[in-house]
């Protein structure tokens, strides 16, 4: 069974040109990416929205 993935292409994109992978990705694929940089990547992606929530409850605070 096949899962949906949360994060969209375009927000992943971003997060690996970011960090400095998406040649890999570009070259290879998502299953080329090293297991750190998947790591590293899910982490970035859990800190943009913990800093999103963080903006929008301090923007409903006000």
């Amino acid at each position: 069974m096949a899962r949906k993935g949360i994060m969209s292409s375009r927000l992943k994109e971003e997060i690996a040109k970011e960090l400095g992978f998406y040649d890999v990705v570009e070259k290879e694929g998502w299953g080329g990416i090293k297991s750190r940089d998947a790591g590293n990547m899910v982490k970035r992606a859990i800190e943009m929205a913990e800093r999103d929530l963080m903006q929008r409850d301090n923007t409903k605070s006000k």
